[in-house]
């Protein structure tokens, strides 16, 4: 980590995306003008439906995107611009690393635990003698709550919940500054889901590792994050402490995204008027 507590370790500033779609080659919106900052240990929600721009956002902070303008920054250095040469790719990659949706699909079946975390460790810290690595990935098991005797199984002999924890724990042997969640928990059952979450929670405590966790599912966003995004067709319409935003909300799209959840009292009029109320704000 660089800079103090109090320093963001990512910054994205005014940045700007478009895609040209279809024969037509029709300009599609899908980041505008967007800004926040996020410092070491804080976690930071971007929420919205389909098409929001949620997913460029990360892929823009992860660098598998450009933005057309704007800036980013994270640990203090400018990650807008393309990185050439597989030394830039891995101090990128020690900045910011992901965990996708799907564990199983993320890691290699053909490497056991043990492996796949060594695998990582030798790329990013060639320098760590075989001692070494092991002492390091029995920690890193130890950190996400995986049992020691699961190191030697493959992805296909694990649950959904503990390929997840493996998948945190190749991201954290990076040590990175900032750790992209997408959807990371939809695939769980609710119990494996808290389990996950309060891991998640515990880590960026005792670590200081900043969480963007990009979801749709508005209860699990306010478990996990301290503030939120909420993205419409590219733009940021509504922004703030997660509790103020998803308590008192101050925008009719974020009113109806939180009406749209299925519970006591659920009425899908209510949503239908909502939406016809946003749509024509």
């Amino acid at each position: 980590m660089t800079g103090t507590a109090h320093d963001p370790i990512l910054e994205m500033s005014h940045v700007t995306k478009t895609y040209q779609v279809g024969r037509s080659r029709a300009p599609i919106v899908a980041a505008d003008d967007v800004s926040f900052s996020l410092r070491a240990g804080e976690s930071l929600g971007v929420v919205g439906e389909s098409g929001s721009g949620k997913s460029t956002v990360a892929k823009m902070v992860l660098g598998l995107t450009r933005p057309d303008s704007g800036s980013i920054r994270i640990a203090e250095k400018d990650r807008t611009v393309r990185v050439r040469g597989s030394r830039a790719r891995l101090d990128r990659a020690k900045a910011v690393q992901m965990v996708f949706q799907d564990p199983y699909g993320s890691l290699d079946r053909r490497l056991t635990v043990t492996a796949a975390l060594e695998d990582t460790l030798r790329r990013h810290h060639p320098q760590q003698s075989r001692s070494a690595r092991s002492r390091t990935i029995a920690g890193l098991l130890e950190k996400v709550r995986l049992k020691p005797e699961l190191a030697g199984s493959y992805p296909h002999q694990l649950s959904g919940g503990q390929r997840q924890r493996v998948a945190i724990a190749k991201a954290l042997a990076v040590e990175p500054d900032v750790l992209v969640l997408d959807e990371a928990v939809s695939a769980l059952d609710v119990s494996v889901q808290a389990q996950i979450l309060t891991l998640l929670n515990d880590i960026r405590s005792t670590t200081g590792v900043a969480l963007i966790f990009v979801s749709h599912d508005l209860a699990v966003v306010s478990q996990i994050t301290d503030s939120v995004l909420v993205m419409y067709r590219g733009v940021v319409v509504e922004s703030g402490s997660t509790h103020d935003v998803l308590v008192n909300p101050a925008h009719p799209y974020t009113e109806m995204l939180l009406s749209s959840a299925p519970g006591p009292g659920w009425r899908p009029e209510r949503v239908a008027a909502l939406r016809a109320r946003f749509a024509a704000s």
